[in-house]
């Protein structure tokens, strides 16, 4: 199949980012059909080794690496950093754009069937500049998207217009135009947090999630559902299809303590989508397209989805610890 019929409408994507999100789509309809294999296509969760930050790489992390940067050298990429390389990488000398990437995120769900995807920014490349086209205010991002695979397999992108949808066509094998306006619904009953890290957080998050646990008979007077799938992407399609809150916050632990999503390839790209389609990303507290990463693989609390769920959080913060359990807890002035 040729590079030009991999998405059948391109005509929403900026021209100079056209090759890219070709590429990028061309990758991952391959890696959606190597997924699809399962074991007959090999041991894909099988662990190789750790990447700088201390995760286990699976073979379909290091497979998923060197497939993207393989199709972005014929781009206009000049810098390709990727969660599974220790550094920024040169692809083409002569490219005007910089490129991140987490290849293959969720990879624990691998053998467990699990919905993973693909997350992934674009910057304006420096010159001669490879790590400070990346270490920058997350607010000069050209583009932010994920590709998901899962039961449909989609791609959703935002070129700071809006946000867009496409879904690959299993029996065309190409990625078809279905949104360009897609919205964070504003209201859902849903929340994702791994509770098993409960004693670990801070006062504000735990008073947060004690009054949604409260359900009809707490201070917000309904009743919510806890979801946690161990897979950014997964969460992150399930909020703009459905609404509600994500939460990674930072806690007491070691290694913690600012969470464990990093900036540069996870939560820079989702906080740029979720905002495209009107809802909020903070670490908790201050909006992250306001901040940069210090490294290049630096971690950030982080708390997005509805834009009234997240504002909320923010506001049990605002108080002094003291205070939380008392305004919060008891006398519910923010109530559903």
């Amino acid at each position: 199949m040729s590079t030009k019929d991999v998405i059948d409408d391109t005509s929403h994507i900026p021209a100079d980012l056209r090759p890219v999100m070709e590429a990028l789509a061309r990758v991952g309809r391959d890696l959606s059909r190597t997924i699809r294999r399962g074991p007959l296509g090999g041991s894909l969760g099988e662990g190789v080794g750790e990447n700088l930050g201390g995760d286990q790489q699976k073979a379909l992390d290091v497979m998923a690496d060197e497939a993207f940067a393989e199709a972005l050298k014929d781009t206009q990429v000049r810098y390709y950093a990727s969660e599974e390389q220790d550094d920024v990488v040169e692809l083409n000398p002569g490219g005007t754009l910089a490129l991140a990437i987490d290849p293959l995120d969720g990879s624990s769900n691998i053998d467990v069937n699990v919905s993973i995807g693909t997350i992934f920014s674009i910057f304006d490349a420096k010159a001669d500049d490879p790590q400070g086209s990346f270490l920058r205010p997350a607010d000069e991002q050209r583009a932010g998207g994920y590709i998901i695979y899962g039961p449909q397999v989609y791609i959703v992108v935002t070129f700071g217009d809006g946000v867009q949808s496409y879904i690959l066509d299993p029996d065309t094998c190409t990625w078809k135009l279905i949104s360009t306006h897609h919205k964070v619904p504003e209201e859902a009953s849903e929340f994702a947090i791994n509770a098993s890290n409960y004693r670990h957080w801070s006062p504000a998050i735990r008073a947060y999630i004690d009054d949604m646990i409260a359900g009809e008979t707490g201070p917000r007077e309904r009743n919510f559902n806890m979801r946690w799938v161990a897979s950014l992407v997964a969460e992150t399609h399930r909020i703009m299809s459905r609404g509600g809150i994500f939460l990674y916050p930072g806690d007491s632990r070691k290694g913690y303590e600012r969470g464990r999503l990093r900036m540069v390839y996870e939560c820079a790209p989702i906080a740029f989508l979720i905002e495209q389609a009107g809802g909020k990303a903070t670490d908790g507290h201050d909006r992250i397209l306001s901040q940069q990463a210090d490294t290049l693989h630096g971690r950030t609390p982080f708390v997005f989805g509805s834009a009234e769920k997240v504002a909320r959080v923010a506001a049990y913060h605002d108080l002094p610890t003291e205070e939380v359990d008392a305004l919060f807890g008891n006398r519910g002035l923010f109530r559903a």
